[in-house]
């Protein structure tokens, strides 16, 4: 019998889904999600209390303790990583370098938005909005 991969996410294909439920596999992947995530705020130049937002609302002292050692995240910490990695792959994918580390704090005239930015929406809606800026994106560079 042939197996197919699972699509997880617009873009991504996996042979199974990662099961952030269990704790080995959070642990497998927080460091490089943490490194990742640092990696992003540095391009997109964000304050301190922009990437708190974007994690959850995490302390100031719990992420500079995540400079040092990422621990284990949590599964919502991962997710909302996960979705501001592929936000990133896809503005990259769409703009310029210098534009696509702009785009989230620059005004966007998307009905989505609101008269917000797009860091501002992601802020105030979490993980939902996080999602809808993903497919957004994706579905501008093609769904690819």
């Amino acid at each position: 019998m042939a197996t197919h991969p699972l699509i997880a996410a617009p873009g991504y294909q996996f042979d199974t889904i990662p099961d952030l439920s269990r704790i080995e596999t959070r642990e497998r992947l927080s460091q490089s999600a943490v490194d990742g995530f640092f990696a992003i705020t540095e391009k997109w130049d964000l304050k301190v209390e922009q990437a708190r937002a974007l994690l959850g609302g995490i302390p100031r002292s719990t992420l500079h303790k995540y400079k040092t050692a990422a621990g284990t995240r949590s599964q919502d910490e991962l997710m909302r990583i996960s979705y501001l990695v592929g936000i990133y792959k896809a503005l990259h994918i769409l703009f310029s370098d210098d534009l696509a580390d702009e785009w989230m704090k620059r005004p966007n005239d998307n009905p989505l938005f609101g008269g917000v930015t797009p860091l501002e929406y992601a802020v105030k809606t979490g993980i939902p909005g996080l999602q809808q800026i993903r497919s957004l994106l994706d579905a501008a560079r093609g769904g690819r």
